[in-house]
Formats: C-alpha cells, sequence, structure tokens
C-alpha cells in the first residue's frame, strides 16, 4: 500500500514506505537475548512489529519476518568485557548453558503465544550461525576495517570513516562527544581507538561458551550476530530493521559500520524503534521495584496491581499508544483499557451473528450514517498509514461499534445502511480487530457450555417468575466478569464493561 509512512529513525523523518522490491518487504526484528524471562520492554518492542507484520500482510505484501534468539555474546553491561549474559546465569544456576537458553526461549514463545503475536518465519540463532561470523570477521580484516589483537578481533571505526562512511549517524552521535564520554576500562589497551567495538572475543580459560577460530578460542561479538543473520536470511541489503529505542546505540549503530564494511553498501533502509515504558512516570527497572513480568501482570501478583489483567487487555493498553511514544503503566490505565477491550469484544461477538435482513416496509438510505461509516472506515487505513498510528485507528473502531450496537438492539435497519455498507462494517469491524490489530475474545473454554446453559435456565426462572434464582444466576455472572443483558427482542450475555 502506496500510502504507508514510517519514522525512519536513520533520516528522522517519515518516509513513504518504498520496498527495495515491489510486492516484496524484508524484516528483521532483534530477539531476545534469552538469560532471563522476557519482560514487558521487550513485549512492547515486539507488539509493534507483529501489528506491522500484520498490516503488511493485510495490504498485500509477501513478508519475510526474521526475528533472531541471542543465546551466546551479549556480555553483561552490553559492552566488550564482561561475563556473558547465558554464561553466567549457567553458573548460578548450575547447568548447562543450552539449559538456560531454552528454557528461557520456551518462555519467551509461551508469553508471546499468549498476546497472540504471529510467529516470525525464520527465528535464527547466533550459535548456529558460527561459521558465517568467523568468515565475516575475516571479511573485514582482509577489507582493512578490523584487527586482531591479543586473540580478540575489533572493528576499527577510524579506518571506516576514513572510507567515507559516518559512524555514529544512525544514533547522532559525535565520535569526538563518544570519545569524551569512553573511559578506561580493563581491554581498552588491546584497541586502537577506545570506540572500536568487537566483532570476536578471546575466551577466558573459565569462559564456559567458546569456539574455535583462526585467532583462538573465543565467541563472536553481539552486534555482529546480527548483521550475518540479517543479511543471509533477507540480503544485503532489506527494507526495515526493527528494536527498542535502548538499541539504537551502539547496537544498530555498530550493525550499519559493519554491514556496510562487508558490502560497500547500507543495510537497511528504514530504521524503526519502538519507545520505553514507564510506571507512574517513572522509568521500569528491578532496582525501583516497579519492573513486573508478563505472568504477574496475568496473576496481578506484583504489589504494584491492584488486580490481574488478561494478556488481551495489556494488548489493547499497548496498542492505545502510539509505537514512538513513552507508554505509562498504571492501574487506573490498565482497568480503562480493560474496559474499552471489553466494549469492542463484546461488539466482535454481536458482529458475527449478524446477518443482512430485507425490510417488507420501504426504508430511506441513511446518508449521514453511511457518511460516517465510511469516514470512519478510511480514518482507519489512514491512522495505520501515518507510522502505524494504533492510538488513532482504535479511537474509529469505537465509531463502527455504535453502529453494530444499534444494529444488535434494533435501533437501526440494515437497510437503512444498504447491503454493501452494512457488509463492510461488519466484516471490517472483525478484520481490523483480529486480523490487523490481533485482537481476540478470550474464551470461556469449557465454561461457555456452563454459561449458555444458565442463560437457558434464566430465561426459565424470569418466565416462571422465580425472581430469587433470576437473582442467583445474575450473581454468578457478575462475580466471573459478565453481565446477563435483557432486551425486548431476546436475552443474551456479555463481557461486563
Amino acid at each position: 500500500m502506496q500510502n504507508l509512512k514510517i519514522y525512519n529513525t536513520l533520516n528522522r523523518k517519515k518516509e513513504v514506505f518504498e520496498p527495495i522490491t515491489p510486492g516484496y518487504v524484508g524484516m528483521y526484528v532483534c530477539g531476545p537475548t534469552v538469560y532471563n524471562y522476557v519482560h514487558l520492554g521487550n513485549v512492547r518492542t515486539f507488539l509493534t512489529f507483529d501489528v506491522l507484520y500484520r498490516y503488511l500482510l493485510h495490504c498485500g505484501y509477501k513478508v519475510r519476518y526474521v526475528r533472531n534468539i541471542t543465546d551466546v555474546g551479549h556480555l553483561v553491561g552490553d559492552g566488550d568485557e564482561g561475563e556473558d549474559k547465558i554464561g553466567k546465569m549457567a553458573k548460578l544456576e548450575q547447568l548447562e548453558p543450552m539449559e538456560i537458553v531454552q528454557r528461557y526461549t520456551n518462555d519467551f514463545h509461551k508469553v508471546l503465544e499468549s498476546f497472540n503475536f504471529l510467529p516470525p518465519n525464520i527465528e535464527p540463532s547466533a550459535t548456529g550461525h558460527m561459521v558465517e561470523q568467523i568468515e565475516a570477521v575475516k571479511s573485514l580484516i582482509e577489507k582493512g576495517l578490523a584487527y586482531e589483537s591479543h586473540g580478540s578481533v575489533y572493528f576499527d571505526i577510524n579506518k571506516y570513516n576514513e572510507g567515507g562512511h559516518n559512524y555514529g549517524k544512525l544514533s547522532g552521535r559525535i565520535l569526538e562527544d563518544l570519545l569524551n564520554e569512553t573511559r578506561e576500562l580493563d581491554g581498552q589497551s588491546e584497541k586502537r581507538n577506545p570506540l572500536d567495538f568487537a566483532i570476536w572475543k578471546k575466551a577466558a580459560p573459565e569462559h564456559i561458551m567458546q569456539w574455535p577460530s583462526p585467532w583462538g578460542m573465543g565467541f563472536p561479538g553481539w552486534h555482529l550476530e546480527c548483521t550475518c543473520m540479517s543479511t543471509k536470511y533477507l540480503g544485503n541489503q532489506f527494507d526495515i530493521h526493527g528494536g527498542g529505542m535502548d538499541l539504537k546505540f551502539p547496537h544498530h549503530e555498530c550493525e550499519i559500520a559493519q554491514g556496510t564494511g562487508l558490502t560497500g553498501i547500507n543495510p537497511v533502509k528504514y530504521w524503526m524503534h519502538s519507545n520505553m515504558l514507564t510506571v507512574n512516570g517513572q522509568k521500569m527497572s528491578k532496582s525501583l521495584g516497579n519492573s513486573f513480568l508478563p505472568a504477574e501482570l496475568f496473576a496481578g501478583s506484583h504489589p504494584l496491581l491492584e488486580q490481574a489483567y488478561s494478556p488481551m487487555t495489556v494488548r489493547f493498553f499497548m496498542l492505545q499508544s502510539q509505537y514512538r511514544s513513552t507508554l505509562d503503566f498504571s492501574n487506573d490505565a490498565l482497568k480503562a483499557a480493560q474496559k474499552g477491550y471489553r466494549r469492542l469484544i463484546n461488539g466482535l461477538r454481536i458482529s458475527k451473528t449478524l446477518t443482512y435482513e430485507t425490510s417488507e416496509e420501504t426504508i430511506a438510505l441513511d446518508e449521514k450514517k453511511i457518511a460516517e461509516i465510511n469516514k470512519a472506515y478510511d480514518a482507519f487505513y489512514e491512522a495505520l498509514n501515518d507510522d502505524l498510528n494504533t492510538a488513532v485507528a482504535i479511537a474509529q473502531l469505537f465509531t463502527f461499534l455504535k453502529y453494530i450496537n444499534m444494529l444488535y438492539m434494533k435501533q437501526l435497519a440494515p437497510a437503512a445502511l444498504g447491503e454493501e455498507v452494512f457488509d463492510k462494517l461488519v466484516k471490517f469491524y472483525v478484520v481490523f480487530i483480529e486480523e490487523i490489530l490481533g485482537l481476540k475474545e478470550e474464551q470461556l473454554g469449557n465454561d461457555e457450555v456452563v454459561v449458555l446453559g444458565m442463560l437457558e435456565l434464566y430465561r426459565e426462572y424470569k418466565a416462571n417468575q422465580q425472581y430469587d434464582k433470576v437473582d442467583q444466576i445474575r450473581a454468578y455472572f457478575k462475580a466471573n466478569g459478565m453481565t446477563i443483558k435483557d432486551m425486548k427482542h431476546r436475552i443474551d450475555w456479555a463481557w461486563e464493561e
């Protein structure tokens, strides 16, 4: 869809999205380092690109979505020195590193599945691409852009810039400022320039995860992994690279330098970054005690939470904010999101039961209502085309919902909309919610049979004026977050809003 505009971090402006190959999109998103449970900041980033992936598919693109698993090389502190995060956790728990990797990869998949994320087309791991990484290091040395020092290999930023490139162009960092910020660290003396970064690190004897290489036993640099995996599956230049704002520097900056150094071309056309989460206006962090895991949200088990919040409530809450804006978690905001989500989902249930019925009497088309529905339909697409503004898109769904409820309550005859607009309203309310935004009704499971059975009893008790039993059933529904809707033409249930 040629109207799609996305904010390109590289150029600091919104640009019309034009894929390198018409009709095809290559998208790479930095996945997790699997040494611990996935946190909500990660979830927000992956939600951004889940919606983008869904929208690109909806627009008819053939998309190859690659999201990696980092299972080696990411050091504590994100720099070039220190322990491997996975190796450190393996020592603490007295497990094999790959046991740690498997445990937290499984958790990552389970969490994303609970939020109804589509899986990527390819999910490569760093340890599965050791050959490619060693070959990339060799190539960078041959091109004069990297050098060996004491068994480690570093990328030479000065040589890179002398070739007409600009290290720092993505993040806007200036080399002189970076040099002033850099303090002497262990191992810095191995480098020609304090800003040079490791693409291969010599492993100390006690380092658990290490591989043989032309430079001795060691392991790949964290930044190199993504360069090798993204270009292997998407080519030397691809369309979209995504990640959290925290990865912009140095991780993504280093990816650009490596990719350009290896091939001579800029590896990515559009760089996209999602913003961070805050809690009651403060940055989310373990040290402040305001960081909580998805499982704690679902169970309501964290001290800062007043109740449990379902996965779809949290997904809806996150979608109410444009991905580049800061998103603040609070109980009030989550409760409001729960109410909004349930309203939309009640409409979703209703929309799937509506059918177009002609009337025996002549009913004139209501041009005002038709115009409002068409306007909301266009505005939904305009919002998503404006750098994936899900917040504005969701607002249009409530216009659709208003008319779906009117049809359901028999306050509006389908004929007043005409069959074409009626079909658009009903069809695209479902498409927008389920296919593009990825929201779904959280099913009752086996309890659904019980609920429907109790609703039938409710009808009988009401017809027989057994009001004490009517009240008991109402109380049961309320205790389970539902309500009974008594209408002139039918009795139904809905999620309590």
